[in-house]
Parts: structure tokens; sequence; C-alpha cells
């Protein structure tokens, strides 16, 4: 009798874990549907997104922090956001009406917007996820490591887009943001830039590192869109 009763357990709960073992998934990149010459782009992976608002040569805004997905809802934990500090520290809830063939629709107090995917990470695409500045290598090829504070420094890559933000969200101080397309191939990481909060003229510019994956850090060097030295190391933020 126990049996009779057992199977039936035992197999509504393969079908529930497989049910939420086949949930699509948020990661990637994606941008706003809309008309006009303004770009919205969020990219989202490790539980991290970030988005930036911009046009051809200029950078609007930008906006970034955790996120989890309960159910129908997206739930967003801001830890940056360049329209509104006030914003940082608390948590915007948005209703996913829709989220199938490559197209995901949110709405939020009435407004409903539409967002097409651009990407998506894959076994192909190693550099995706959520990494944070951790170190500095000096020129014997020693790594220094930075101290650990409120103040960070994140990049996020999904499958080919990324952005990075320095930010502090204890103090809710914002000090730059850029993001656009990236490569990797034969230890060449290579980004160009779609927008830049410092410098619009930069945009469209294209910089070329040496990297190295090495277990859960990054070895990152070469020249900076200024010229500088550039000889990181970024660690997968957890």
């Amino acid at each position: 009798m126990r049996l009779k009763v057992l199977l039936p357990f035992l197999l509504l709960l393969c079908i529930a874990t497989a049910s939420r073992q086949s949930a699509p998934s948020l990661a990637g990149s994606w941008r706003m549907v809309q008309d006009g010459p303004l770009s919205i782009v969020f990219v989202l992976s490790d539980g991290y997104m970030m988005g930036a608002y911009f046009e051809a040569n200029r950078f609007i805004g930008a906006q970034g922090g955790t996120y989890t997905v309960d159910g129908k809802q997206l739930k967003i934990n801001f830890e940056f956001s360049t329209e509104d500090s006030t914003d940082v520290g608390t948590t915007q809830t948005l209703l996913i009406d829709s989220f199938k063939n490559n197209k995901l629709v949110l709405s939020n107090d009435g407004d409903t917007d539409t967002y097409e995917r651009m990407d998506a990470p894959t076994a192909q695409t190693p550099m995706a996820g959520l990494w944070r500045i951790t170190g500095n290598i000096d020129d014997n090829g020693q790594v220094k490591t930075r101290q650990r504070t409120a103040r960070k420094t994140l990049k996020l890559l999904t499958g080919n887009r990324f952005q990075w933000a320095a930010i502090n969200p204890e103090t809710k101080q914002f000090s730059g943001t850029a993001g656009g397309t990236y490569t990797f191939v034969n230890g060449k990481y290579t980004e160009k830039l779609e927008f830049f909060s410092r410098d619009d003229k930069r945009v469209g510019k294209s910089l070329q590192f040496d990297a190295e994956l090495k277990g859960d850090d990054w070895y990152h060097r070469g020249q900076s869109s200024t010229g500088g030295k550039v000889s990181e190391v970024w660690s997968r933020e957890k």
C-alpha cells in the first residue's frame, strides 16, 4: 500500500523538478523594442543586472543591481542609478507578462515594455558572468590584492555583450560605466564601446587585451581607452 501512495508522489516530484530545470533563464542581453534613436539595453547574469540608456555618441543613464525571479515576478534591488540615487537600496518588482520566442514582456504600474533577446551565455562563452576587480599585476607578474570595500568595480558579460560599473552602494556614489560588445578568441579579449559615461567621444572604438582565465580569476592586460597601462585581475563575484 505504501508503494501505491509513494509512486504518484515521486512522479509529481520528478515533473516539478523537470519543470524547474527547463524554465527559461533571463541570463543574457535584452533590448527594448521601440522606435526612435534611443537604445535601452540590459545585461543579466549570475543574479545581477545592469542597464544603460543611450543614443549614438550620447550616454543618457544607467542602473543596476541584484535580481531574483519569483514565479512571474522579477525583483530588482538597485545598487546604482544615475537618474535617481535615492533608488539605491530599494527594490522594484516587475510582472513578467510573457516570456517566449526570445521576447520578454514586463509591466509595472500600468506600463508595459517588450524586450528582444540579443544573446545568451553558452558553453562557448566562458567569459560570461559577473566579475569584480580584485587585484593588480606588477611588473614582476606578482598580484597585489585589492582590499575589499563597499566601493567596487563590476563587469557583467553575457554571450557577446558587456557592461562595467564603478559604484559604492553604501554611499550611493556612481563613478562611471561603459558597455558594448565583446569577443574572446585565442586569448585575445576585444571590446567595442557603444556607450561610455565619462567620454562620448570614445564610443565606437575597439580595445584589445590579453586575457587568461585561471579558475575563477581573469588576468587582464593591455591599454585603456585613454592609453594607460591595464594590468588587472578580475574574479567571479559569487
